[in-house]
């Protein structure tokens, strides 16, 4: 009996080892370009408790001690796994080692301390720029052959960090944050948690970088630094697989530098008013897999970048080689995001069958001069978007910060004349070879926004059998090379499709549609070999006198 057993035990793990092993390559399945397959981790058999190296739960006593101990035992036996079994476990920081599978079991809730004391100032690298702030709750450098797994709960506190506006609150919780503590801003529109924080915030003219004050000062604003809750630096055969991430201080998951990297069955959450409370930020990664999470977020959903600036120049590490599939987006500033931290540039991502369910924008393209990069050879199909409150797709070359939803208070982005003509250098960023396809948007405000550089056009975007169903339809600013193939765009409000400064626009086969007769407006001294749906004539077409003679069709 007990040989049978262990025959059917046997024949029931081959079976769900191959199933699995069939549906992770099935991940690389008409991906369009080579894109090596990723070794997963593997782990040495020892296994150890918490609880083995004095590990207490109830939610009291910090296990901080208790986890680095663990760990350490395990890189002395060449690695192995950790086990959080159920229960809550306060703790500090948590720094992981090569060969170490972190895995919280279901029913484990792994709670950091909201005591700022616990997170020195490290040297970091946050938005795309090297900068100073408080070690991470959950980090590794360099490490290779690491984990994070199960079922369980990783909450990263945020609320103890995070300024909080108002006008993202009902007045019921406002008067709740108010009366818990902390300080409200002179114009009583923003709390903070502490006059550190507070001090911080106002020592920044460049968000989240306290510059006007010395190094030296950075102790005194240590509240304002927020870390975010996993950092990854220059790490090998990465794999995330199961757990839930919540309520981080700043960005949920954050791989820098990164390769081999599994990200799957993963929740990420934040509370939709915490602001930088991104989903996964994935930062000069290469070869990465994200694939069956879910996302509600309160900022980018799933983000690509490569550093900013001349930090991120100077780095010079592209992301590159992602495939990202089967994805939920509830909400979140993006759904599947490029920028505005991307001067490394980033190529060879795949995108496909995910949804997206009430994000600010769905697909989102962002970066503005000064960035340099190059991002390019993107791949985007089977998407399905509902209520997006700007654009279902939006590339935006002006980006400076702001969220596409205006908040109270907030003025509308001011950019320099599109039609000013700036020197083309290592700043200036490049968008190009980008294709959508099978693309779906219903009862969302925007279809498609395409703004790019006078002195440096979007180049060669492709979206086809797709349909659209929104307020406003198409613009397209400075941009060369723009095809919509087999298209369906209803909208109700406005012009149709406004095409300005752009080259060699091809919308022949766009089936344009409105309560009323559709229209289209064609702008700019620079526009030319532009082609036009055939049902549009006479009235329905605004052509300006400064347009060559046959550079509309």
């Amino acid at each position: 009996m007990k040989k049978s057993f262990k025959i059917i035990g046997l024949v029931t793990a081959m079976m769900f080892s191959g199933q699995f092993y069939a549906q992770n390559l099935n991940i690389y399945k008409n991906i369009e370009f080579k894109m090596p397959q990723i070794s997963e981790t593997s782990f040495p058999a020892n296994t150890f408790s918490i609880k083995d190296f004095g590990g207490v739960s109830g939610g009291k006593i910090k296990n901080t001690e208790a986890f680095k101990k663990a760990i350490d035992a395990l890189v002395k036996k060449g690695g192995g796994k950790l086990v959080v079994p159920r229960g809550m476990w306060l703790t500090g920081p948590i720094v992981l080692q090569s060969n170490i599978n972190l895995h919280v079991e279901e029913g484990a809730f792994v709670v950091f301390s909201k005591d700022k004391n616990d997170y020195p100032l490290v040297d970091v690298s946050f938005e795309g720029l090297e900068t100073i702030r408080c070690q991470s709750p959950i980090s590794a450098k360099n490490a290779k052959n690491i984990a994070i797994t199960g079922k369980g709960v990783i909450d990263g506190s945020g609320d103890a960090w995070r300024a909080i506006k108002k006008s993202k609150m009902a007045e019921s919780e406002w008067k709740q944050i108010v009366s818990s503590g902390g300080l409200l801003s002179e114009d009583k529109k923003t709390w903070f948690p502490s006059e550190s924080y507070k001090k911080g915030f106002e020592a920044s003219s460049n968000f989240n970088v306290p510059d006007k004050i010395t190094k030296s000062e950075l102790e005194s604003v240590k509240d304002f630094l927020r870390p975010v809750m996993v950092s990854l630096v220059g790490c090998d055969q990465v794999l995330l697989d199961g757990p839930t991430f919540q309520n981080s201080p700043a960005w949920n998951l954050h791989p820098l530098m990164c390769s081999n990297v599994i990200l799957r069955n993963l929740t990420v959450r934040n509370p939709w008013y915490s602001q930088n409370g991104d989903g996964v930020d994935l930062e000069s990664c290469k070869n990465v897999l994200i694939y069956d999470n879910t996302f509600d977020v309160g900022d980018d959903a799933i983000c690509i970048k490569s550093g900013k600036d001349k930090d991120g120049r100077k780095r010079g590490i592209p992301t590159e080689n992602v495939i990202i599939k089967n994805n939920i987006v509830y909400h979140g500033h993006g759904g599947f995001v490029i920028g505005s931290e991307m001067s490394g540039g980033a190529r060879n991502i795949h995108v496909s069958d995910c949804t997206f369910i009430g994000t600010d924008i769905g697909l989102r393209f962002k970066t503005t001069r000064g960035r340099g990069g190059i991002v390019e050879n993107i791949y985007i199909k089977n998407i399905d978007m509902i209520n997006i409150p700007t654009q279902t797709i939006g590339f935006n070359m002006f980006y400076e910060g702001a969220s596409p939803v205006l908040e109270d208070g907030q003025k509308e982005e001011k950019n320099k004349a599109p039609e000013k003509v700036f020197p083309v250098t290592e700043e200036t960023p490049i968008f190009r070879n980008i294709f959508f396809k099978n693309i779906s948007a219903v009862n969302s405000y925007e279809a498609v926004t395409i703004n790019g550089l006078a002195e440096m056009n979007i180049k060669n975007i492709v979206i086809e059998d797709s349909q659209f169903d929104a307020k406003k339809a198409l613009t397209i600013v400075d941009a060369d090379g723009i095809s919509l193939k087999n298209v369906k765009l209803n909208y109700t409000e406005g012009t149709g499709a406004v095409i300005y400064n752009s080259k060699n626009i091809d919308l022949s086969t766009l089936q344009l549609t409105s309560s009323q007769k559709p229209t289209i407006k064609v702008l700019g001294s620079k526009t030319s070999a532009v082609k036009l749906p055939k049902d549009i004539k006479g009235e329905q077409l605004s052509i300006s006198k400064e347009i060559a003679n046959n550079a509309v069709k």
